[in-house]
């Protein structure tokens, strides 16, 4: 048996930890109890009746957290010319085309997001097995292939966050940082929740929303009351 170290012992101290909490509660019983040297980031979890296996029951999309993750995104675009020139206007990290797609070959991956005009799918694509399994493709439903770059680039470094149901039915992702104060870490969950919830595939039957948690980097993991949560069912 794994023993529990003193931290750990220190930071579900008072906890019930079979209790089902509110958004509210969890978000402060986790500031309350972080005590690490580093900014943790406080991430949601959530176990969906759904199997990504089947097409109609695939969740997955992006949602603009009101007030950002905390995290410094790196964007990399695939444009070309005016185009181009938007992005690196925009703030994108990496701008470029075949030269962008030989970097990529080669392993650099030094981005979490990639966008692309339509015009350069067809490089794009030459990467499908390199960014698929990372869950970097642009993609026109997540609104990463279009040629609105500045405004994809902008919603990148503002926040926007990428969601993907794994095989298991699960769903995660980070809504910010201990150091936020507890009502934007509170919206920023809720915001995620909510964009998850209204992601409901037409194949899901049943329970769609059966289990939520919200933990920070090295605390507990707190189950939150799906019944709170409007929706979920």
């Amino acid at each position: 048996m794994a023993k529990v170290t003193k931290r750990m012992q220190q930071a579900t101290d008072g906890l019930d930890r079979e209790k089902l909490y509110t958004v509210e509660e969890a978000v402060g019983a986790l500031k309350d109890r972080s005590k690490t040297k580093f900014d943790e980031t406080i991430e949601v979890a959530m176990n969906l009746g759904v199997d990504p296996r089947h097409a109609d029951q695939m969740v997955r999309g992006v949602v603009a957290l009101p007030h950002g993750t905390g995290k410094s995104v790196r964007v990399a675009v695939f444009a070309r010319d005016a185009k181009a020139e938007e992005a690196k206007e925009a703030g994108a990290d990496l701008v470029g085309a075949e030269d962008l797609m030989e970097t990529i070959q080669k392993g650099e991956i030094n981005f979490e997001r990639c966008i692309a005009t339509p015009d350069m799918m067809a490089v794009v694509g030459r990467l499908g097995k390199v960014l698929g399994p990372k869950g970097l493709m642009p993609n026109p439903k997540l609104g990463t292939v279009t040629m609105d770059v500045k405004g994809a680039v902008e919603a990148a470094k503002a926040g926007q966050v990428e969601f993907r149901v794994e095989k298991a039915g699960i769903v995660h992702g980070g809504v910010g940082k201990v150091s936020f104060g507890e009502a934007k870490i509170i919206e920023n969950a809720k915001a995620f929740i909510n964009a998850i919830i209204k992601a409901k595939p037409t194949g899901a039957k049943g329970t769609y929303v059966k289990r939520v948690a919200l933990s920070s980097t090295m605390g507990p993991g707190l189950k939150i009351d799906p019944a709170s949560l409007d929706g979920a069912n």
